[in-house]
C-alpha cells in the first residue's frame, strides 16, 4: 500500500505539478512538505486526495490476498456515511492539518519532526532507515520520490 501512495505521489510530480518538499508515509498518516507549479494549493491536495483514495480503494478490492477487505471497504462505506461528500467509500479525513511555512525555523522544526516520525513510532533507529520518507534524501541518498531540497 505505501508504495503505491509513493507512485500516486511521483504521478502528481510527473503529471500534475506537484512539488515535493518532504513527506513520510506513515500506518496511520502522512506527512508531506509540498508545493504546486500549476492549480491552487487545495485544488491539488483535493484532487491528489481523490486520486489516491480511489487506486488505493481499487487495490484494495482488487486484492484476493487482501484478508481485511470486507472490514476495510465495511469501515471506509461507514465513514462516507458520516459525510455525504462522497459517492460510495470515504478514505481521507475531510480536513487536512496545513501549516504554512513562512520561515526558516518553522521548516527546519516541520522537516525535523517529519523525518522523526518513523523514529518515535519505533519503525527505525535513525530517520534515513526508513523507506517511506524523504529524510534518505536529506542525508545524501535517494529515495523513493524526487524532491526539491529545502535550503
Amino acid at each position: 500500500m505505501f508504495l503505491l501512495f509513493a507512485d500516486s505521489i511521483n504521478h502528481y510530480i510527473e503529471h500534475k505539478g506537484l512539488i515535493v518538499y518532504a513527506w513520510v508515509i506513515m500506518s496511520s498518516h502522512v506527512h508531506m512538505i509540498i508545493g504546486t507549479r500549476k492549480d491552487l494549493m487545495q485544488d491539488t491536495v483535493r484532487d491528489f486526495k481523490k486520486y489516491t483514495s480511489k487506486a488505493i480503494i481499487n487495490s484494495i478490492t482488487d486484492n484476493s490476498q487482501e484478508s481485511r477487505k470486507e472490514w476495510l471497504l465495511w469501515m471506509f462505506e461507514r465513514s462516507r456515511r458520516k459525510n455525504g461528500n462522497n459517492s460510495k467509500y470515504q478514505f481521507w479525513q475531510q480536513h487536512n492539518h496545513a501549516i504554512e511555512l513562512y520561515n526558516n525555523k518553522l521548516i527546519d522544526q516541520e522537516l525535523n519532526y517529519l523525518h522523526n516520525n518513523p523514529v518515535e513510532d519505533g519503525y527505525v533507529y535513525e530517520i534515513f532507515e526508513y523507506k517511506y520518507s524523504s529524510a534518505i534524501d536529506y542525508c545524501g541518498g535517494k529515495g523513493l520520490i524526487p524532491i526539491e531540497l529545502l535550503a
